[in-house]
């Protein structure tokens, strides 16, 4: 059963007419968004932890998903990404926010349980070799590593965005980042499948 702590009443099936869900909305509140949160204090329209699966939302049915520094604080990555495969229709798209590895604030925070790289989220894409990893499957339309601003990290962001694999190799250390943005699509159909693996074996020839 959903706890509902809306900052304006909303019946549950007037909320849930709507297709953009919030995650960890924290005092980030979105107005046409459902706003799912752990704690009443932010006021969120619902309240529930992320770590209890399934959650309470139904199957195939937000267009967006917003997660913004969010993941890192759950028990388990792999089982999130697949909930919010769970709860988004076809073609939706998921926005995330994660502390990059060599930031220093994704050790200072003692409630952050992970900390990702450029390819953490490589293994949702079809055709990845840690693809067996789950059986949710996502097209990455963007990931982005990301820089405090300053003159240096001008120079360091297009670097580092441009060889990433470079950079955390061999240079995070010295030019930390601050997070990582990344944009997933959900895809359900099994056409989109086909065609992901399609151009992942196109490409292998190039």
């Amino acid at each position: 059963m959903l706890k509902m702590q809306a900052k304006n009443v909303v019946p549950v099936e007037l909320l849930l007419r709507r297709k953009v869900l919030n995650l960890g909305s924290g005092h980030k509140y979105v107005s046409d968004a459902v706003n799912l949160d752990i704690t009443p204090a932010t006021q969120p329209d619902l309240v529930h932890d992320l770590n209890r699966r399934p959650w309470p939302l139904p199957d195939n049915h937000f267009r967006e998903v917003l997660a913004y520094d969010v993941i890192e604080h759950l028990d388990e990555t792999i089982a999130t990404l697949e909930e919010i495969h769970r709860v988004s229709s076809d073609g939706a798209i998921v926005r995330l926010t994660v502390p990059h590895f060599s930031c220093s604030n994704a050790f200072t925070d003692p409630t952050h349980q992970h900390y990702f790289g450029r390819f953490s989220f490589d293994c949702l894409t079809q055709g990845d070799e840690h693809d067996y990893y789950t059986n949710a499957r996502f097209r990455q339309r963007s990931c982005r590593i990301v820089f405090h601003p300053s003159l240096l990290n001008k120079l360091v962001w297009r670097i580092a965005n441009r060889y990433p694999l470079a950079y955390e190799r061999r240079w995070a250390w010295i030019f930390p980042a601050w997070f990582m943005s990344i944009e997933l699509e959900v895809l359900k159909r099994t056409d989109n499948r086909s065609t992901d693996e399609s151009q992942a074996n196109s490409n292998s020839y190039d």
